[in-house]
């Protein structure tokens, strides 16, 4: 108890060095606490949107959980089973961690032949079959179209049941007509009457998995009339069993998922035991499958971009320790001169550790969950949006990660302790009175290896980027290597200490060179930081990292952002590009399988006799799309993505696009500087011939073709026509120039067999001319909206004017849903808040460092005032320190920054499928990110300077010259 007293009160004495690692330890646990919670809540964000994706495209219930089981005639146990199943899914349906809303159970025997019993009532000829089902409790959700409902006992020998209004014509049949169901296996006939036709009460109703039409062949009698006739009774061959549950997924969360597919093996089993043949639904299992490679993904997504931010925790920590230390070297060594232990020491501080471990413990999970938020609401470096907050729960991981972050941060503040107990009350004394001539980094080459390590790992991405860009990836899906932020981060920190390695040898030249014209302060200046170097490492690094990770994560978020933006854009070719329904005559889509079978058949006897059969069509009124409100600009785009060209004898395949030119140059959209020429100049060059083409690059390499040339293009059905190539083109709004996978083409001779690449080519051309010369056929309407315009504003008027939409691709839209992509997410968040907590922590330690200074130099600025330093020249003093100081960690880091941007944010190309990633990948700078960098520093450098000019202005000239008597 009295250590415990005692290390409170040293704790006290220390209380701002105390309160800055205990500031540095929450946000250290807040930042771990962060991965866990981030993780689950952007992911349960997820989860939820799928499934509801999942309902809009499959038109089926998320939530459905659905089993089926046949069994043989000849199995004895079929009731057993059965009522086994019952009560074994009423118990584990509670097990799935999710409310269930509906629990269903369904049977139905084989299908027998039907004979009517009253032949004057229906056609006697016919074939008729039909099962008898029950479905549990269905009385309370159908509604009656016609008759009653049955009985629930039979009624003279004849089960009553109801019918769905299709097995009346499937049946031939009207109600209250009796069938007999006869079988050589059946003891005696049974009789069966519909008397009533039923349907669903609501059609949103979740206790329906079938659709009513599925039951066009059963006859629906009473569930429990059915168990004691057929399931207990036999009478009839039960042959299937069915239980449905509608499980509330709304309800679903990451936790749940492991109790949803341990109840879902748990039932598999079951089933597996009892039933040889059984079958399962449950749309959800694929879905939350692919959520377990999902969350390790992203977990290691958040570790590796946290790295940077660690590195400047774990400094901090060290570094506020160490200043700790210092104060206190001291008294360890007369601690040990009087004889305590190191162990002794030691526990001391881990006391206190474990103190201050605790409060961050118990603070930093929940300030976690406030940085988590901030997550949620970056949209880019540094950029924030309104968007549904996410669901922030602070859960035992975040916990679990807050401890492990205590742990280590506890290391990490010890390792100061550590050095101090090997030093004598001898040696400490040396140690104070002489000047140490390297830090541990440049003594052991720290800065060297980090440097070769990254610049090692920077080799071996740029080989592996050739491998790629040559042998093609099948995936276009965006997936960040961890590493890629890991790698940079190093050589960050290995560059920082480099360049501060050589920089006393700079504060010296700089010295000299001036050294004659120097005034006294500035004199003074220079001789205190060349001679203190070592001393101020440790604040100089902190810029450097700080400043040198800012730029590096504006630049590869913005890359990111931008290369995903431009992908989209050019893929998709404008804001908003579509395909409206064209009237034609051709046949209904139902009779073309039809009509082309008879084509095959007739082939052989009238192949060459007579042409293609045409297809004529109307062209809509294109006026009303150029007057859409919230429409910019719109273009007619022609795509043939099977015309030919005559080469020779044999005709090759490409794309062939008509454009107007002046309307395509207004709406399409195309990156600056990908074509030779401007985009316009290419447009105006074939506007002054209507047979002008533009050839791509691909196609020229082929053919051999030049300006001048003429070609033959056309298509099935269509009569060849001329047009001249006028130029050569790279890329173009929406055609992807390289090869899919597997896009090669194999060539036989005499001298072998050879494989090719065959890539894709393209002609570009007038409208007007293709569709004189050509065919008139649909073409694509491009539109480029107005700044602000709402897409669904342009959707609904397109509508209203009576047009009908087959395709359509909205890039704005897309780009919103690549925004809210959890990797995305992601990037954008962590390297905005890491970038925010560097600041801060670099803001408390440059503080906090150069307070401490001046208080060890009180006597020092004392002196000054007394030798008739005015107050103005002490500060001009101080704000010297600064730049030689701050200014120059400032000026590394940009210069660090900037160079690992050039060499690292290219290695974010392998985070792109080459093969589908056009525009090309290009490196991105805004200035605007620059711009509040710098803005934020400046603010942070300026506070730093009040508060220390402050600080000197308060000093006592007798104070400080008795504190040095003392």
């Amino acid at each position: 108890m009295a250590l415990f007293i005692m290390i409170l009160r040293k704790m006290i004495n220390n209380k701002w060095l105390e309160l800055s690692l205990l500031f540095g330890l929450v946000l250290s646990v807040a930042l771990a606490s962060t991965m866990p919670i981030y993780t689950n809540a952007i992911l349960q964000r997820l989860l939820i949107k799928e499934l509801q994706q999942l309902q809009t495209t499959s038109s089926q219930y998320p939530g459905i959980y659905w089993l089926s089981a046949t069994m043989a005639p000849e199995d004895q146990k079929k009731n057993e089973k059965i009522s086994e199943t019952d009560v074994f899914l009423n118990k584990a349906s509670k097990s799935f961690g999710i409310p269930v809303q509906q629990l269903v159970r369904e049977r139905s025997t084989q299908r027998y032949g039907l004979t009517p019993a009253e032949p004057d009532k229906v056609d006697v000829n016919r074939q008729r079959s039909a099962d008898l089902s029950a479905i549990d409790g269905m009385e309370e959700h159908i509604r009656l179209l016609d008759g009653r409902l049955p009985e629930k006992e039979p009624v003279n020998g004849v089960y009553e049941a109801l019918v769905v209004k299709e097995a009346l014509t499937e049946l031939g049949m009207v109600i209250n007509t009796v069938f007999t169901i006869q079988d050589e296996k059946l003891k005696q006939p049974v009789y069966i009457k519909p008397v009533g036709v039923f349907d669903r009460k609501d059609y949103e109703d979740l206790f329906w998995y079938n659709i009513s039409s599925s039951y066009k062949n059963s006859f629906l009698i009473d569930f429990n009339l059915f168990e004691k006739e057929f399931t207990a009774g036999s009478k009839l061959n039960l042959q299937s069993s069915y239980w449905y549950l509608a499980l509330d997924y709304s309800q679903m969360s990451l936790a749940s998922t492991n109790t949803f597919i341990d109840a879902h093996r748990t039932i598999t089993t079951h089933m597996d035991q009892r039933y040889e043949t059984h079958n399962m639904n449950a749309p959800a299992l694929q879905t939350l499958a692919a959520y377990y490679v999902k969350e390790t993904n992203l977990r290691l997504m958040l570790w590796s971009l946290n790295v940077p931010v660690m590195l400047m925790l774990a400094f901090y920590l060290y570094m506020v320790a160490n200043l700790i230390t210092d104060r206190q070297k001291t008294e360890i060594a007369v601690l040990r001169s009087r004889g305590a232990s190191r162990l002794q020491i030691i526990l001391s501080y881990v006391m206190e550790g474990l103190v201050l471990g605790a409060i961050a413990f118990l603070i930093g999970p929940y300030f976690g969950a406030l940085l988590t938020k901030l997550l949620g609401a970056s949209s880019g470096f540094l950029e924030f949006v309104q968007r549904a907050k996410l669901e922030v729960e602070v859960n035992r991981d975040a916990f679990l990660y807050g401890l492990i972050a205590v742990a280590s941060s506890l290391v990490m503040t010890l390792i100061p302790v550590f050095l101090a107990m090997r030093v004598t009350i001898v040696g400490q004394k040396q140690q104070s009175a002489r000047q140490e001539k390297k830090s541990f980094w440049h003594t052991y080459f720290i800065d060297v290896v980090l440097i070769g390590v990254a610049l090692y790992g920077l080799n071996n991405y740029k080989t592996r980027i050739k491998e790629l860009l040559s042998l093609g990836l099948k995936s276009g899906d965006l997936k960040v290597d961890p590493l890629l932020f890991l790698i940079p981060a190093l050589f960050i920190l290995g560059m920082g200490l480099l360049i501060l390695r050589i920089y006393p040898w700079i504060m010296r030249l700089v010295f000299q060179l001036g050294r004659r014209w120097w005034p006294p302060s500035l004199y003074s200046t220079f001789i205190q930081v060349s001679r203190s170097t070592i001393q101020y490492q440790f604040i100089m690094v902190f810029l450097i990292i700080t400043i040198a990770t800012g730029l590096f994560s504006a630049s590869a978020t913005r890359t990111i952002n931008k290369n995903t933006a431009d992908k989209i854009l050019y893929s998709a070719g404008a804001d908003i590009t579509m395909q409206i329904r064209w009237e034609n005559d051709a046949p209904p889509a139902i009779l073309t399988g039809l009509l082309e079978d008879s084509e095959e058949e007739e082939s052989s006897s009238a192949a060459g006799s007579e042409a293609p059969i045409k297809t004529q069509y109307t062209e809509p009124s294109f006026l009303p799309f150029t007057q859409l409100n919230g429409v910019e600009h719109a273009a007619k785009v022609f795509n043939k993505k099977d015309a030919t060209y005559l080469h020779g004898k044999t005709t090759e395949k490409i794309q062939l696009m008509g454009i107007e030119s002046k309307q395509f140059g207004e709406t399409a959209w195309l990156r600056d500087r990908l074509l030779d020429h401007h985009f316009n100049d290419y447009l105006n060059l074939i506007a002054r011939n209507p047979s002008a083409v533009l050839i791509s690059k691909s196609m020229a390499e082929e053919y051999s073709l030049k300006a001048g040339d003429t070609l033959t293009l056309g298509w099935e059905g269509v009569e060849g026509a001329q047009f001249t190539v006028y130029g050569v083109i790279d890329y173009w709004p929406s055609w992807n120039p390289n090869p899919g996978f597997n896009d090669t083409l194999t060539t036989t001779t005499k001298t072998g067999t050879t494989t090719k690449v065959n890539k894709p080519k393209l002609v570009i051309g007038q409208l007007p001319y293709i569709q004189n010369n050509l065919a008139l056929e649909p073409y694509e309407v491009w539109l480029k909206l107005k700044p602000g315009a709402s897409s669904q504003t342009v959707y609904q008027a397109i509508v209203d004017h009576g047009y009908e939409i087959e395709s359509l691709r909205d890039a704005n839209q897309e780009q919103i849903k690549s925004i809210k992509d959890p990797f995305q997410m992601a990037i954008n968040g962590v390297m905005t808040l890491g970038f925010l907590i560097s600041i801060f922590i670099c803001f408390f330690g440059f503080l906090l460092y150069w307070v401490l200074s001046l208080f060890a130099r009180t006597l020092q600025f004392g002196i000054f005032r007394a030798m008739g330093i005015s107050l103005y020249q002490l500060i001009w003093m101080l704000a010297g320190e600064q730049i030689l100081v701050s200014g120059a960690a400032i000026v590394i880091g940009i210069l660090t920054g900037n160079v690992a941007s050039h060499l690292f944010v290219p290695l974010f190309e392998l985070s792109f499928d080459p093969k589908t990633q056009v525009p090309p990948f290009e490196v991105t700078f805004d200035p605007r990110d620059q711009v509040r960098l710098y803005w934020i520093i400046t603010v942070m450098i300026s506070i730093g300077l009040g508060v220390l000019g402050s600080f000197v202005s308060r000093i006592r000239i007798h104070q400080a010259v008795k504190l040095g008597e003392d």
